[in-house]
């Protein structure tokens, strides 16, 4: 479903909403309108029976036997009916009016009761009633005509009770003599022309009203079926066709991917969440335990490691849980990208977090110490990339592939400066180092041609490996195929010129250089003159740097200063502790991963790992957060995470052992066992 026509839909929905809320409230209130007419009803009757009954009913029809008014079938007749005692000074027929004789009568006659008075028979307008006699309160009268309403011989009881005439009694029944005047009265029963005009506009109106109502209602009634129809289509099965368009869709493929990762870093969770705090289990006493390794984890995903190997590890210097590994070419697969940089995550071991491609092999990689999401490459066909984990995986920077920059095989990189002023610096075996600023990698910022003239054949120096001291941005070592290690400058400097150092050669190894690393600056005492190198002929070497001061004018071959010859294979890697003075490790080709402790023993290392299946192990990488963990390559394409526990904690003291660690390797005279004869005949023997 397209996005147009999804807004298109919930457009519809909410006004559908909105239409049934509107029906809604409009029978709500026409529902409580009706529940108050009814609960007013009762009350409403009884007050238009009390105004009826004080009005009086019509005389143009029939009469029943309580009607006061004259029967229209004798003319001359008036009705009888009972006198009502009403408070006053006079009392007052049923009729309304008070004969005057008969008041006179009463007040010559001084007494009270029933009184009759004769008359003539044959006088239409004249006869004799029966009166009830009232005493008065006031001897004076009032001669004045009083219009009082009739009120009815039978009377509601509930309605006598409401007005306060509950215990009310009836006098007795007199008779009166009418005249033609009382007996017709002129009433106006005309209806005014305006009220019957107002009343039928305002008929109409109600009629117009309630048939908009009807009409409003059936069409949200139609509106209500059709968006119901049209979202039930819209929701309709898939067909097979539709289903795999949306299943190769890219923003569904983002959406799982993303999803999925959330799901398997929440299910790689080592956490216990049903362990029991109330058992005290003991453990069990150990001897071995705090210098045992420990492997965390091991991540591969066939998709990405079938057929390849490691050529190189780092740790994100932001995220410690983040590390990443570059991968060779899959002969078996050559449709799919020839090199592979895959990021892993220590909460994911099922697949990679990110996974980026190249056009060549990728032979060294490393996190930008200052970018968190840059990664760099170093390729076989001398290309330098760059990914960014918020983009794809493709590079997003690259360098050309001409004379400017390399053109041979990148084995070494490493990221020197600041914050605000930071390079890139990558070697490669035909003796060129370049710079390169991280923004652009169209050319390098400068470059450096690596040449030595005791060469026979060529004068370039085939680069291997390369490492810069701590807080040193311009000097630099490089360890070389033909075994030797060299300094260089990127600059000119006091007494040296940029370029290689043609005078110091640091003679010792009979094979190439596969690692170089220098002492990390850290603890109190300063061992950054220090390095280690690892070689393809079984053996890791100690050196000392020489000063930068005191440059050589003549040849002279430096010698290591101590040879560690425990490795029965080639020894790939050697890599410094982070945080403890005298812990190293190695990896070599027999697939060990090596732990040595100078201030336990110099002879054999303190820990021996077998990795994996046996197979070689290429890198090795310390995490930067606090050095507890290791990252190891493999060749068998298997990234597999180390923890070497409490020995990565050093004690206080270890930085003055290993003075005097250095100090007896250095004044034991021929280093442990090889002396400079016993060099110069290696070499010579090459």
């Amino acid at each position: 479903m397209s996005d147009r026509r999804r807004a298109e839909i919930e457009v519809k929905r909410a006004k559908l909403a909105e239409l049934r809320k509107a029906r809604a409230d409009r029978q709500k209130l026409e529902t409580e309108r009706k529940t108050s007419d009814v609960a007013a009803s009762p009350a409403k009757r009884d007050v238009e029976d009390l105004v009826t009954l004080l009005v009086g009913t019509s005389s143009r029809g029939g009469l029943d036997s309580g009607d006061l008014t004259p029967s229209s079938s004798i003319p001359g007749s008036p009705a009888h009916g009972r006198a009502i005692g009403l408070p006053g000074p006079s009392a007052l027929s049923i009729s309304g009016r008070a004969s005057r004789q008969s008041d006179l009568h009463s007040d010559r006659g001084g007494s009270m009761g029933t009184t009759n008075v004769p008359g003539s028979s044959s006088s239409a307008t004249e006869n004799v009633i029966e009166r009830t006699m009232t005493p008065r309160m006031y001897p004076d009268l009032i001669d004045v005509e009083q219009e009082l309403f009739e009120l009815p011989q039978t009377v509601f009881p509930n309605v006598l009770a409401s007005i306060g005439l509950a215990d009310m009694r009836l006098p007795l029944q007199e008779r009166v003599i009418y005249n033609k005047e009382v007996q017709t009265m002129a009433v106006e029963t005309e209806v005014p022309h305006d009220y019957e005009e107002q009343l039928r506009q305002r008929i109409y109106r109600e009629r117009d009203v309630e048939a908009d109502r009807i009409a409003r209602d059936k069409a949200l009634e139609e509106e209500s079926v059709k968006l119901e129809q049209e979202i039930e289509q819209e929701i309709r099965e898939l067909s097979e066709e539709e289903r795999a368009s949306i299943l190769a869709a890219p923003e569904f493929l983002d959406f799982v991917e993303q999803s999925s990762k959330i799901l398997q870093r929440a299910l790689n969770d080592g956490y216990d969440y049903i362990r029991d705090y109330r058992i005290g289990a003991e453990s069990e006493g150990d001897d071995s335990e705090g210098k045992r390794v420990k492997r965390v984890c091991e991540f591969w995903d066939e998709r990405y490691g079938k057929n390849r190997s490691i050529t190189d590890v780092d740790w994100s210097p932001k995220y410690p849980e983040l590390s990443v590994a570059s991968y060779n070419k899959n002969p078996a697969a050559p449709n799919e990208p020839d090199g592979i940089v895959a990021v892993w995550n220590l909460h994911m071991l099922e697949r990679p977090e990110f996974v980026f491609h190249s056009q060549s092999d990728v032979l060294s990689v490393t996190f930008s110490p200052f970018h968190s999401n840059l990664v760099f490459g170093g390729t076989y066909s001398g290309q330098i990339l760059l990914w960014d984990t918020r983009s794809k995986h493709l590079p997003v920077l690259k360098t050309p592939l001409s004379a400017a920059g390399h053109t041979h095989p990148v084995y070494a990189m490493q990221m020197v400066g600041t914050q605000n002023a930071h390079n890139l610096i990558t070697s490669s075996t035909d003796g060129t180092v370049c710079s390169w600023l991280v923004d652009m990698l169209a050319q390098p910022q400068e470059t450096l041609e690596l040449v030595h003239a005791g060469h026979n054949k060529t004068g370039e120096v085939a680069i291997t490996t390369l490492d810069f001291p701590d807080n040193e941005t311009t000097t630099f070592w490089v360890g070389t195929e033909e075994g030797n290690v060299y300094q260089a400058n990127r600059y000119d400097r006091a007494g040296a010129k940029a370029g290689l150092n043609q005078y110091d050669v640091y003679k010792g190894h009979s094979g190439p250089v596969m690692g170089l690393h220098f002492h990390p600056l850290v603890g109190p005492v300063d061992f950054s003159d220090l390095f280690l190198t690892s070689s393809v002929d079984w053996t890791v070497k100690l050196w000392r740097a020489k000063s930068l001061a005191k440059p050589s004018t003549t040849l002279h071959n430096v010698a290591p200063i101590y040879s560690f010859d425990e490795a029965d294979d080639y020894v790939y890697d050697v890599k410094w502790h982070p945080a403890h003075p005298a812990v190293f490790a190695t990896v070599d080709g027999s697939g060990k991963f090596d732990l040595w402790n100078l201030n336990a023993d110099t002879e054999v290392p303190v820990v021996s790992t077998t990795v994996g299946s046996g197979r070689a192990i290429n890198k090795l990488q310390w995490d930067k957060k606090d050095g507890r963990r290791a990252a190891l390559g493999g060749s068998d394409g298997r990234l597999y995470i180390y923890d070497i526990g409490d020995m990565a904690l050093p004690r206080e003291s270890e930085w003055t052992d290993m003075q005097k660690t250095v100090a007896g390797i250095v004044g034991g005279g021929q280093a442990n066992g090889v002396s400079e004869s016993d060099t110069a005949r290696i070499i010579a023997g090459r």
